[in-house]
């Protein structure tokens, strides 16, 4: 059993997208006996009220996708500290990533004490064989996660993505503006979330039976991600216990 239960996680998360296309549907539907109203104030739902409930999914979605992302990469660092992990035994990958979190590699407006005291510190745990007790795999800032650059961080720790054939095609397929399913929320997203459009602007011309299609895609592709993800670690695991095995045979 993982340390970070990541399907319960990302099923948590997953139920809030559709929860709230249950809402935007019954909204839609009312709309075809006329303008919805509230019960109790007998006050109206818009055209415009619509469509800016329509272009939240936008921003829950970026949301989900970010946090799934995180998470996974998360579950990595904690699940090899839980099982008390020697940097030695990772893989090529995952020890270059442990590498660039103790000396900060990163952080290119480190003072020379502070990078000195990094490089100590990592030296320390190798020498002394230590288990890994922080781990951070750093990826920056937000705002960026589509498709590419969530294979992009696969190949970079080493976790193999494997997408179903079906899956894999809805995500590429182009729905708007040239952009694949997880591009065209990164995209919407940013731009409501630095003003280039309004909400009402974002979802102009949007049905809520197309806003589903894109739910489903990205929630079918990042079930896989997880899934991914999942065995990634426990092989991970396995490997580092096996190596461990080796290391003591050896020292005998």
């Amino acid at each position: 059993m993982l340390a970070i239960d990541l399907p319960k996680f990302f099923a948590e998360r997953n139920q809030e997208i559709e929860d709230y296309l249950k809402f935007l549907t019954n909204v839609e539907e009312a709309a075809r006996l006329g303008p919805p109203k509230f019960q109790g104030t007998g006050a109206a739902i818009t055209p415009v009220q619509k469509k800016i409930l329509s272009s939240g999914l936008y921003v829950q979605l970026y949301n989900l996708i970010e946090a799934t992302v995180l998470q996974c990469l998360a579950s990595i660092a904690s699940e090899l500290e839980e099982a008390e992990c020697i940097p030695s035994q990772f893989s090529a990958k995952l020890r270059a990533e442990w590498v660039r979190s103790m000396a900060r590699t990163h952080e290119g407006s480190l003072s020379s004490d502070h990078r000195l005291q990094a490089a100590l510190e990592l030296c320390e745990q190798l020498l002394q064989k230590l288990p890994v007790t922080r781990f951070e795999i750093n990826v920056g800032g937000g705002g960026n996660w589509d498709d590419h650059s969530i294979e992009d961080i696969c190949k970079r720790v080493g976790c193999d993505l494997a997408l179903s054939p079906d899956v894999r095609m809805a995500v590429k397929r182009h729905m708007r503006d040239d952009m694949g399913a997880l591009k065209l929320v990164k995209d919407r997203r940013n731009q409501l979330a630095h003003g280039k459009v309004s909400f009402v602007e974002c979802s102009d011309d949007v049905t809520v039976g197309e806003l589903k299609e894109l739910a489903e895609s990205v929630s079918d592709y990042l079930g896989e991600l997880v899934e991914s993800f999942v065995r990634f670690i426990e092989v991970e695991i396995a490997e580092n216990a096996t190596r461990s095995e080796q290391e003591g045979v050896t020292a005998l």
